[in-house]
């Protein structure tokens, strides 16, 4: 049986029989983690092996997001809270020497720790530019309000994981910084035109090259008024894939979040229908995790590919 195209999050510190018997019978394409599944580096180390046990694949995908700030799973194991990209961002203007020393030894540290307990896909980095009237949700998490440094650090950021052998998930691809709201809440409805977009939302995207990436559960009215990217076949299709020239493996943000209005099989079968090649759900609640997988199929061949590579990528 080939891998479902799905990506679960989990309960608590441990797998429950429940959860353990669910993997084995389903046989997820990955596992994410959070701050919840985290007490100290020994027991997540514990519970990755427990994890990739399951499926005996030592490369078997664990993701995890750790940006810095304010998004760090790995907050009970290291304080990253003042890390943030936006930090980086400051400290780059300020003097380029000083910001290439701290940030390589930024993610060698962060990728020590997660090649230490098995994790090897980050959700990271946010490419998403900044504006003034930017919900706070993204706030700091992006590196500026000028596109040019969003891509230029957004590659510096994907290059120094990969020297690590930590894979990388740009997000929120087309881009999140124009929404005035939070889409874990809300649907974000952005009124810009094509050529805002294309000129400053669109461009690290593009320029940035990453195996992942996730989209943004948001409405791009100029370009398609009803579907969020993560369910529009033209954001997906001429957006993503055709003018950004994304060729990796496409990932929806959460299917649980309040921005897609649908119940969680819909929104995974639109998410599919419209070119994502994974989708995920992250809250561990095992009742929506088996109604959901009974919709997902297996994964095809383009990921069966590009999953390969990754595989390859690790060593």
């Amino acid at each position: 049986m080939n891998k479902k195209a799905i990506i679960f999050g989990i309960k608590g510190y441990q797998l429950s029989n429940k959860e353990r018997s669910f993997f084995k019978k389903t046989r997820p394409w990955g596992i994410i983690l959070f701050s919840r599944n985290v007490r100290n580096i020994s027991q997540l180390k514990q519970l990755i092996n427990e994890i990739k046990s399951i499926f005996n694949q030592k490369n078997y995908p664990i993701l995890m997001d750790v940006e810095g700030g304010k998004i760090s799973r790995l907050n009970k194991i290291i304080d990253l809270s003042i890390f943030s990209q936006s930090y980086f961002e400051k400290l780059y203007i300020k003097d380029k020497k000083l910001f290439f020393t701290h940030y390589k030894i930024y993610i060698d540290s962060v990728s020590n720790i997660l090649k230490t307990v098995g994790i090897n896909i980050n959700a990271a980095p946010v490419l998403d530019v900044r504006r003034e009237e930017s919900h706070k949700i993204i706030g700091n998490r992006s590196f500026s309000r000028y596109t040019k440094n969003v891509s230029k650090l957004g590659n510096i950021c994907i290059n120094l994981y990969k020297k690590n052998k930590i894979s990388t998930i740009i997000k929120h691809i087309p881009g999140h910084g124009l929404a005035e709201c939070d889409s874990h809440y809300k649907t974000p409805i952005i009124n810009a035109k094509k050529s805002e977009l294309i000129k400053k939302d669109f461009v690290p995207f593009r320029l940035c090259k990453s195996p992942f990436a996730m989209t943004a559960h948001i409405i791009y009215k100029s370009f398609d008024p009803i579907n969020t990217a993560t369910h529009s076949k033209i954001i997906i299709n001429k957006i993503i894939r055709k003018y950004i020239k994304f060729s990796g493996v496409l990932i929806s943000d959460d299917i649980s979040m309040k921005s897609l209005k649908f119940n969680l099989e819909e929104n995974a079968i639109r998410a599919f229908k419209a070119g994502c090649n994974l989708v995920l759900h992250c809250n561990g609640n095992i009742r929506e995790m088996i109604k959901i997988a009974k919709v997902v199929p297996e994964i095809d061949k383009f990921t069966e590919k590009k999953t390969s590579d990754f595989y390859n990528f690790l060593g």
